[in-house]
């Protein structure tokens, strides 16, 4: 019998493993199952072009459906994974159906962390429908968190007419990604396009009163729309490895080529906490790039290829018009060289401990944020004048 590897997530992290078993050469059955009812899509798009109407579902998929059939991929879609069996092999499945594996990958990734049931949330397909038929000019709406989905939905609806208010528990918008100076570039970005930004607002509750839904922060504000949208983050779906007796810590623990605590057993992507391979330690990626990369090459290692994953993170976000470009692990607290102008938003950022540079975050510049995508893979040091200077060519000569 063929052998015969099952994966748990149809996301980009799942579809771009199975891709990467078939093109190192696996040739065992696949079978690739999926909880929502949808052909695999790229969720990015879901915040901003499927809200705003500018794509249809069938312009955001991974693959075409018939990439599946031609690579003999067996795709179950609407189908929960309920149990696994590491000693038997199998996985158990809602409606009661056992598969057995002899290799498995959970790409499980995470979902939407929610307030209460007053507010929705925006991670699916499925989510768009409950509240897009009401994003029309002139209609209110309230976003809970001013990270990058709270962000961009706060764009999107404002891009439609809405009125829109976005509340934020940290002093400024995208705490997680950005440090102060560049939180502040947005917090006035927002202003300028008629979104009515409130930091430093602990939720209390979000609840529904006589057909709006009224959020209480603890300091006795409230804020009132018919739509309120919960976008405070995502958990990591761990709940089928731990029940499994499968190492868990903020997301499922995985070596550098994605092996998990149990033998034949594999994760990749956002449920991933992967060793850093740049700067030590671990870490959890929750970027579509990472999901797509690191699932390629986890599929690659079921295919029987050595290596291992060393990638330092990537990302963006489309806000009012304005790509924001984010690489490496910026902090607050490094030593910033600039050059550009963050007032006319074309600049590039870069973040530095003495002269090793870690981080980048650039407006209308990628060019500037690859090349420093790959000093900061290499550990390179660089000279600090010529970062800033707009006449030195960031090329090999930055480095020390």
């Amino acid at each position: 019998m063929s052998a015969r590897t099952v994966v748990v997530g149809a996301g980009v992290a799942g579809v771009s493993a199975v891709a990467g078993m078939r093109s190192a050469g696996y040739d065992g059955e696949i079978l690739l199952i999926g909880d929502e009812p949808e052909l695999p899509y790229r969720r990015p798009p879901v915040s901003k072009e499927i809200i705003r109407g500018d794509k249809t579902p069938d312009q955001i998929r991974i693959k075409p459906e018939t990439w599946y059939a031609d690579n003999a991929v067996e795709l179950l879609t609407g189908a929960r994974v309920t149990a696994i069996d590491p000693v038997a092999a199998t996985v158990t499945l809602a409606e009661g159906l056992t598969v057995a594996f002899d290799q498995l990958l959970l790409a499980t990734g995470g979902t939407a962390r929610a307030m209460g049931n007053a507010g929705h949330t925006l991670r699916t397909l499925a989510d768009v429908p409950k509240f897009q038929s009401r994003l029309t000019p002139g209609q209110h709406l309230i976003v809970v968190g001013a990270g990058l989905i709270g962000s961009e939905i706060a764009a999107s609806a404002r891009g439609l007419g809405c009125d829109v208010t976005l509340l934020e528990t940290a002093h400024l918008p995208l705490p997680r990604l950005l440090p102060p100076l560049l939180g502040q570039m947005y917090a006035d970005l927002h202003k300028s396009h008629g979104t009515e930004l409130h930091t430093s607002v602990t939720v209390e509750s979000i609840v529904d009163e006589g057909g709006e839904t009224v959020v209480r922060a603890a300091d006795g504000r409230t804020w009132s729309a018919p739509v309120v949208v919960v976008a405070i983050g995502m958990d990591p779906a761990t709940g089928l490895a731990d029940a499994a007796g499968i190492e868990v810590a903020d997301g499922i623990v995985v070596d550098a080529s994605g092996h998990t605590s149990i033998p034949g057993i594999y994760a990749a992507g956002d449920v991933a906490n992967m060793p850093n391979g740049v700067l030590g330690g671990r870490h959890r990626v929750e970027h579509w790039q990472n999901a797509q990369n690191h699932g390629t090459a986890v599929g690659k290692t079921m295919a029987g290829a050595d290596g291992t994953f060393v990638e330092v993170p990537w990302c963006w976000s489309d806000q009012y018009g304005i790509n924001l470009q984010v690489t490496g692990w910026p902090e607050a607290g490094h030593d910033v060289r600039m050059r550009g102008s963050i007032d006319d938003h074309d600049f590039s950022a870069f973040f530095l401990r003495g002269d090793v540079l870690l981080g980048a975050v650039t407006i209308g510049r990628p060019k500037d944020v690859r090349q420093a995508r790959k000093w900061i893979a290499a550990g390179e040091r660089v000279h600090l004048d010529a970062l800033s200077d707009e006449d030195a060519v960031l090329a090999d000569s930055v480095i020390v």
